[in-house]
């Protein structure tokens, strides 16, 4: 009989194999084996499953019912070799995930969040650099954050002024054009980068203070750190003091494809003509990913409104 950690090195492996990324679910299956370990079990069972995936205290409904769903799929495909396998029924925690309304940054919050990445405490001054740049291009352009730290030199045309998005969600790949401030910007990163790294330790474009690759723990605990320094975010209280909770890096991203719509209105351009254009350039598979934005933003829901209904008899 395998192990349950064996187990779950084949069908990691096998879900790879198959073109799954697996970095959200891959850590919740690996954490559950870790406390099926500690708490003596050999075969999964529907209420240690439960007990694990409820176990973060202030963690949503959402979340519980994300990381039971992840103990679930791996259930189902260990029950055809193990008999003793306990599937957890698919109801037991019927929370489903609601994406969080966007919050659509000003132009002087960007400017506050960048000047105080350029304060960052740095031994080289490395840090205060990459970070500038990198909450600046995802401003700019609306990348992902694991899209943007998966950048390698290779990848930034600063002549072209085209980014080559090689990793992205759903295993998908495109160019992103990049406006001029943006690659001048970039430009200017990229020379402070090489003068203070010019031996780094791997091809990324963004570099740690280490010459190593930015990760994605680092730049939002660092997002936090500077949003927390500008007011964007409360302290939380407790023992270990942490950043509160507020606007999130990801955001940006939010705010380049919610200004873009709003343009768009405003010009009197046909945006559900348009709409495909901004999928595209976002990375968004289904244009319903885009059309979100209208629903989650009041501004937009109103401008959309008044397109489809036409001027009101009492406007001015």
């Amino acid at each position: 009989m395998r192990t349950l950690r064996a187990a779950l090195e084949t069908y990691l492996s096998l879900r790879r194999g198959l073109g799954s990324a697996l970095r959200g679910p891959g850590g919740h299956v690996h954490r559950f084996v870790e406390f099926l370990e500690a708490e003596g079990a050999t075969v999964i069972t529907s209420a240690l499953a439960l007990r694990w995936a409820t176990a973060p205290v202030g963690a949503t409904p959402a979340t519980w019912a994300l990381r039971l769903a992840d103990v679930r799929r791996f259930a189902v495909w260990l029950s055809a070799t193990e008999p003793r396998t306990e599937v957890p029924p698919p109801g037991l925690l019927p929370h489903r995930y609601r994406r969080q309304p966007p919050y659509i940054y000003s132009d002087d919050e960007i400017e506050r969040i960048l000047g105080a990445a350029a304060r960052l405490p740095s031994r080289s001054g490395l840090r205060a650099q990459t970070y500038v740049a990198l909450f600046g291009v995802i401003a700019t352009t609306g990348l992902r954050l694991g899209e943007a730290i998966a950048l390698d030199r290779d990848d930034v045309d600063l002549r072209a002024g085209v980014l080559a998005i090689r990793r992205a969600k759903f295993g998908t790949a495109r160019f992103v054009p990049v406006h001029d401030s943006a690659g001048t910007a970039l430009a200017r990163y990229a020379q402070q980068r090489d003068r203070l790294r010019p031996r780094p330790a791997c091809p990324a474009f963004f570099l740690a203070e280490r010459g190593l690759r930015v990760t994605p723990c680092s730049a939002r605990y660092t997002f936090a750190v500077v949003s927390r320094a500008i007011g964007l975010r409360a302290p939380t209280s407790g023992d270990r003091p942490r950043h509160g909770r507020g606007p999130r890096l990801h955001d940006m991203r939010h705010r380049l494809a919610v200004k873009t719509l709003i343009r768009w209105y405003r010009e009197g351009r046909h945006v559900e003509r348009e709409l495909p254009k901004l999928a595209t350039y976002l990375g968004h598979v289904h244009v319903a990913d885009t059309y979100w934005y209208i629903e989650a933003v009041p501004e937009l829901l109103q401008l959309a409104t008044e397109r489809a209904t036409g001027p009101r008899e009492d406007a001015p």
